[in-house]
């Protein structure tokens, strides 16, 4: 695993994170669906678009949801290379 702090600009990397946000009575990540929602933690997985040095924040691409969170530093782990892998080789 690489430590947030030294990952190199220009290449690719995921993570883990958690963020709070609203979730539905399955306790699955709201997307504004269903009747009841209440305030939780949502664990993902995703790639990292952008870093913030200065804030300590990551804008991270969830990979279940589609869905971009801002993340403290102290919310992600799991730090790894990302290998973009052609889905439909010819």
């Amino acid at each position: 695993m690489i430590d947030i702090e030294d990952i190199d600009p220009g290449n690719s990397y995921a993570c883990k994170f958690k963020v709070e946000h609203m979730l539905d009575q399955d306790g699955e990540l709201s997307l504004g669906e269903g009747s009841i929602f209440e305030l939780g933690t949502y664990q993902g997985f995703g790639v990292i678009a952008t870093r913030d040095v200065e804030q300590r924040l990551v804008e991270v691409n969830d990979q279940a949801s589609g869905k971009t969170f801002v993340v403290s530093w102290d919310d992600v782990w799991a730090v790894d290379d990302v290998e973009w892998v052609d889905a439909d080789p010819k």
